[in-house]
């Protein structure tokens, strides 16, 4: 492809796969990584484009380390973010240095070196509990929690350096992604890690939630189809399978997979604040269908079954006994 690439984000979850599959399509990525002083890579560490890859490590929030690793790229895919909700209760400040000062940096980058592309990565909760399903790209943004509104704020200010500036910016709003090297927080992981290591009752929060799930490798794709596309500039695209699903209906889908009988606690500290909770969440795809040629690869139970056998194999990685925030 001839074509830099950097992925802010890059050891992280969708990062990683992301940073995988671009590598595999023959880009020449660069990935940007949370410096720590174990010059570890997150999931990339033991990737099979470990060797294949430019590593930078920095902090988004930082505008030096942002500008530098943005040097001589002709496109940035911005995922670094802070994106545990439970989390952003207990610091918001940090949302805001982290999702909304990290993408300013991104943005004022790109146009200080007249980047050719900047894909930013949303997130559903921005839309808050659907006010009418299935939910488009024209839906009201609500903040019900201090991380939603950090993504809000992020969006907007992306919006807005494309319609000040021109800068060639495209929003990717992926519903719920799942798969493997998900954090504990999510509650596909929580499910699955908490059967495997014995548990036959569960801790969970609410149940009665729905969620449009997504399997990893098609958001991936989904971010790879929106980059190709020649329009969807200043503008946001969906991704997510138009299709939900209960909480509750999902983790009994989870320990019929797993052969199990389960009973489920639901645990004070895992329920979000009544009015912060996001109800439903069903996503209206039509915009990423017609404009691209994405076509998912994985069912939810394709997904799950790839979910579960990762899992088996990476279940040391997770702390089943400790709520993780």
């Amino acid at each position: 492809m001839n074509k830099k690439i950097l992925i802010t984000g890059a050891g992280g979850f969708i990062g990683s796969h992301l940073t995988e599959l671009l590598v595999k399509e023959g880009f020449d990525v660069k990935a940007f990584v949370h410096y720590n002083s174990k010059n570890n890579w997150g999931w990339l560490e033991n990737s099979e484009v470990k060797d294949k890859i430019e590593v930078i490590s920095g902090d988004i929030r930082d505008y030096d380390s942002v500008y530098n690793a943005l040097q001589e790229c002709n496109a940035v895919f911005h995922l670094a973010a802070l994106i545990g909700i439970p989390y952003s209760y207990v610091s918001p400040k940090a949302y805001i240095e982290t999702n909304i000062t990290g993408t300013y940096n991104v943005l004022q980058a790109s146009k200080e070196l007249g980047i050719e592309q900047v894909l930013v990565t949303s997130t559903s909760e921005t839309y808050g509990t659907a006010q009418y399903v299935p939910i488009d790209e024209k839906h009201p943004m609500v903040g019900q929690s201090p991380y939603s509104a950090s993504k809000i704020s992020a969006d907007q200010l992306t919006i807005s350096y494309y319609r000040s500036f021109n800068l060639p910016v495209k929003i990717v709003r992926p519903f719920n992604t799942y798969g493997p090297r998900q954090s504990a927080r999510a509650i596909i992981p929580t499910v699955i890690s908490q059967i495997l290591s014995g548990k036959k009752t569960i801790k969970l929060g609410n149940l009665s939630p729905t969620r449009d799930l997504t399997f990893v490798k098609d958001t991936c794709k989904g971010f790879l189809e929106i980059y190709r596309c020649n329009k969807l500039f200043g503008e946001v695209t969906n991704i997510g399978m138009k299709n939900e699903i209960t909480v509750g209906d999902l983790v009994n889908k989870i320990a019929r997979l797993l052969h199990v009988d389960l009973e489920i606690v639901t645990e004070e500290q895992r329920v979000r604040p009544e009015n912060s909770e996001v109800e439903r969440l069903f996503c209206d795809n039509n915009k990423l269908i017609t404009n691209t040629n994405w076509n998912p690869d994985y069912d939810l139970d394709s997904g799950l079954a790839d979910t579960i056998e990762w899992l088996k194999i990476n279940i040391e990685a997770y702390k089943t006994n400790i709520y993780n925030v």
